[in-house]
């Protein structure tokens, strides 16, 4: 099985593990320690959270600011249409943005959010 690991920085572990951990993402870590956080998504998926200082040393690079910004947005796909606006709204509830209401476009149904460092995310649902 092939894994995908999704690396971000961060500006506080805590909160940025609260926000995902709202919305299901799971961790072996009961605290948070160290500049990395690593949360489960799905079994061949982790979210590996890094503080900026470490997501820099890691890179090379100066880590963006995410507010004006985009290194990259990630979409997840999930079960039905309702599970999209319901972790959409979770990640607003836990202190994210809402991009808006859904939009269809064919079979496929997607909305979006930034989380509270400004990444972009989607949940989408393509029909079958």
């Amino acid at each position: 099985m092939t894994m995908t690991f999704i690396n971000l920085p961060v500006r506080d572990l805590t909160t940025a593990a609260e926000f995902y951990r709202a919305l299901g993402f799971t961790s072996d870590q009961a605290d948070v320690d160290g500049d990395t956080l690593a949360l489960t998504i799905s079994d061949s998926t982790r979210l590996m959270l890094h503080l900026r200082s470490g997501f820099e040393e890691y890179t090379g690079v100066a880590a963006t600011d995410t507010q004006a910004s985009r290194e990259v947005i990630i979409g997840l796909s999930v079960q039905s249409r309702e599970q999209v606006d319901e972790l959409v709204d979770q990640a607003a509830v836990a202190g994210g943005e809402s991009l808006g209401p859904g939009t269809a476009n064919g079979p496929m149904y997607m909305r979006g959010f930034r989380d509270l460092d400004g990444h972009q995310w989607s949940f989408l649902h393509l029909a079958g």
